[in-house]
């Protein structure tokens, strides 16, 4: 049986990444579970009042302070 030896700093970094990866995913999930659901019919009447939401990429500007 053949041993891997990683280096202390290497497997910190590998951990730390796989938990964040794992608390993203888990908290998409629960932001999809808490988003309330729209009925068909509330649905149109959105889409009537505000239009259809425009797939345009909105611009965004970091500011280092």
């Amino acid at each position: 049986m053949a041993t891997v030896i990683i280096p202390k700093k290497e497997l910190k970094i590998m951990i730390k990444e796989s938990i964040r990866e794992a608390l993203t995913e888990e908290l998409m999930k629960l932001q999809a579970f808490l988003l309330p659901s729209v009925s068909q019919k509330e649905q149109r009447n959105i889409e009537k009042l505000y239009g259809k939401p425009s797939r345009k990429v909105a611009k965004s500007v970091k500011i280092k302070i």
